[in-house]
């Protein structure tokens, strides 16, 4: 029998997932859980949901062939074009799904968390479209770090609220959120941006993500004649556009998966975010995943130079995929994420997000043959990142490019 990477009915992918929760979010959760599938299964919501994906979102996005990068890597390459969704990235397909299920399931107010902010500029996106109230929770660095963003939310009407606890950065936003969550269960939706928390929220996010990967296959067959690549890579802290990316090839063995985590400064520093290279199994934020920790369970603070990766754990997915060995996981230090950086911007007019330039940074770690197709996504866009850009600049080896 064909082994299976997807969620199985209790909410885990093989020893990973699950819902550890407090007491007091047992019947929110519970009631979600039941409802979900049935809701965002329905006609009338994929109606809904589609026609916004294709007015308002701007879907399909392109799979763009990237000739001179097709070049320098001896493969054939296409780029999977997150960052040309309205708000910059992946992140609205998930919040648009949701804010949905939570107008259908009578809820009439909406929080989130958010790290590099994209996730944050999407809720506060989709409250101001559906004319609800919205809190953001973002840490007070990532405030700092992602100034634009936090005033595109304000100016949509969101409430940002800066965390100081912790290292402020995404893991004590969501701490926050569930707090709040915790103290307003009957009338709020959490709408969780990644593919991390308790079940279902892993495998919701998942699948309304898995617009991406449904759009890969019809684009493949345009394009090559078949509906399936040799390569699929992406980016992974929380896991949601890489979930997206992989979800219909899954059990496609024909399809290698290639994930790129936060190396920070490197693994084998303490400044780094590659959990499930250096993380052990522990519970966080509502299910079991592998999780940056001390030997008695403490969480050990992550760092990445890109606050949407600045995560110490990975979703439960993710964290069976690279397990099995079905994903193949690099650990992407800063340096090469910027470098890849402005390599796309110089060979191909493409400024990405600083998250997308992990998944960039795989391909000199690759040996390809011609013939093979990869097909790389770019999560988001570089406008939030510029000025993290400009301050490195110098330390970029422009000969390599």
């Amino acid at each position: 029998m064909m082994k299976s990477y997807k969620v199985n009915d209790d909410g885990f992918y093989g020893p990973y997932g699950g819902a550890y929760i407090p007491e007091i979010l047992y019947k929110t959760v519970e009631n979600l859980k039941a409802q979900y599938l049935s809701i965002i299964e329905s006609e009338e919501f994929l109606q809904e949901y589609y026609q916004l994906l294709r007015d308002y979102v701007g879907r399909p996005s392109p799979l763009y062939y990237a000739k001179r990068m097709s070049g320098k890597y001896g493969c054939q390459l296409y780029l999977k074009r997150e960052d040309l969704n309205h708000t910059g990235a992946h992140k609205i397909n998930n919040a648009i799904g949701q804010i949905l299920l939570a107008r259908k399931m009578g809820k009439t107010r909406i929080i989130a968390e958010t790290g590099a902010g994209q996730h944050g500029v999407a809720t506060a996106t989709v409250c101001a479209l559906m004319n609800m109230p919205c809190r953001v929770y973002m840490g007070a660095l990532d405030v700092e770090r992602q100034h634009v963003n936090v005033e595109r939310m304000r100016m949509l009407g969101a409430e940002v609220f800066p965390v100081q606890s912790g290292n402020k950065t995404l893991k004590d936003a969501t701490n926050e959120a569930i707090r709040d969550w915790c103290c307003h269960p009957a009338d709020t939706f959490y709408i969780i941006g990644s593919t991390v928390g308790p079940h279902p929220y892993p495998e919701m996010v998942a699948r309304l993500q898995s617009v991406i990967s449904q759009e890969i296959k019809f684009q493949l067959q345009e394009k090559i004649g078949r509906d399936y690549p040799d390569y699929l890579i992406a980016c992974v802290g929380g896991g949601s556009n890489a979930a997206g990316t992989i979800y219909h090839y899954l059990d496609d063995e024909r399809v290698k998966l290639v994930l790129g985590e936060a190396g920070g400064l490197g693994m084998d520093t303490e400044q780094t975010a590659a959990s499930l290279h250096v993380g052990s199994t522990g519970i966080l934020h509502g299910s079991r995943i592998k999780v940056m920790q001390t030997g008695d369970g403490q969480i050990i603070e992550p760092y990445s130079i890109s606050a949407g990766l600045d995560y110490p754990g990975t979703g439960p997915m993710h964290c069976n995929l690279y397990e099995t060995g079905r994903a193949k996981v690099f650990s992407i230090n800063d340096n090469e994420a910027l470098q890849s950086a402005f390599e796309l911007t110089r060979l191909e007019g493409i400024i990405p997000a600083l998250e997308s330039s992990h998944a960039l940074a795989i391909l000199p770690k690759m040996k390809f043959k011609k013939e093979d197709v990869v097909v790389l996504t770019i999560s988001g866009r570089g406008d939030k990142d510029l000025s993290t850009y400009l301050s490195h600049k110098n330390e970029i080896d422009y000969d390599a490019i």
